[in-house]
């Protein structure tokens, strides 16, 4: 079990949404909680909601892309609330349409939020943890795109399942360590992801989709009005850390989607009887199965 009470957490985008959700949650749970946002509003209005109730909460904005602001925002945490052990890498954005119509700036910005974030998150934080040796826990947020590509979704899906390979990688890397991961793929969540365009940066405006189009920005957020609250997702994931879970999949509604896919791949993948080579080459060792069975137990 993973020790959640009297520990530090740093939330990343935790000014709304999921990550806001994970910092009342986790919060109410006994940790000392830091939440990071691009945006000075979302930092506010949730220092608004946390205020008189007790809680140890920190605002810190941030651009997570901006990797020297991060290391100066990791000190000036720590300094104040003492070492961080558990890191939500939650922040990110979308923009969606056919691949054909993206714009570098399009790859550009999603990228770097939503991959390069989370890869800022790891190098600053990580070290950190195991020159302590105190584990702790980090559970990055993908989406059930990691899995499943959905048309117009193509920047998002290449993000997400970006997000999922390092996260197995790092379970593996740092059991050793103490130190838990976790994979979070939301589904539709009731959140203002439907404002992320209002976050890209000046550099980055070019773009073959929309941009912060009131239109488009209204029918988003209809779609996921309808999705799970984010304290509720959150309350889901506080589970997860503590049981030191490593899949967090709370969207039962993609249990056949996942299966037909899986199933295609198990389909296309040979199988030993017909590989006259399978043998010889499970005799030398070669890198197998026996790795999912470190990622499934962390």
């Amino acid at each position: 079990m993973t020790r959640i009470a009297g520990r530090t957490a740093f939330i990343t985008g935790g000014g709304s949404g999921v990550a806001l959700g994970q910092a009342k949650v986790f919060a109410q749970a006994g940790c000392k909680v830091a939440i990071a946002d691009i945006r000075q509003d979302h930092l506010d209005e949730a220092l608004a909601w946390f205020d008189g109730r007790g809680h140890e909460v920190m605002a810190v904005k941030l651009d997570i892309t901006d990797r020297a602001a991060y290391a100066r925002a990791a000190d000036a945490v720590e300094a104040q609330l003492g070492p961080v052990e558990l890191l939500f890498n939650t922040a990110g954005v979308s923009i969606f349409g056919p691949l054909q119509n993206a714009t570098y700036d399009d790859w550009d910005w999603q990228l770097d939020v939503n991959l390069r974030g989370v890869i800022n998150g790891i190098q600053t934080f990580v070290p950190r943890m195991i020159e302590r040796g105190k584990g702790g826990h980090i559970v990055n947020t993908a989406s059930m795109s990691a899995f499943v590509a959905l048309k117009g979704t193509g920047i998002y899906c290449t993000s997400k399942m970006a997000i999922r390979g390092p996260s197995e990688c790092l379970a593996l890397d740092l059991a050793d360590h103490g130190i838990g991961v976790s994979l979070l793929c939301p589904g539709a969540v009731n959140t203002n992801i439907h404002e992320a365009v209002l976050t890209r940066p000046a550099h980055l405006q070019d773009t073959g989709y929309y941009g912060a189009d009131p239109v488009v920005m209204a029918h988003l957020k209809q779609v996921i009005a309808v999705g799970m609250e984010p304290e509720v997702l959150a309350r889901y994931v506080l589970e997860g850390v503590e049981a030191n879970q490593f899949y967090i999949l709370p969207y039962p509604e993609f249990r056949g989607t996942l299966e037909e896919v899986h199933q295609q791949v198990l389909a296309a993948l040979a199988k030993p009887e017909d590989d006259p080579d399978y043998g010889k080459r499970v005799a030398h060792g070669v890198p197998g199965g026996e790795r999912r069975e470190k990622v499934n137990s962390a």
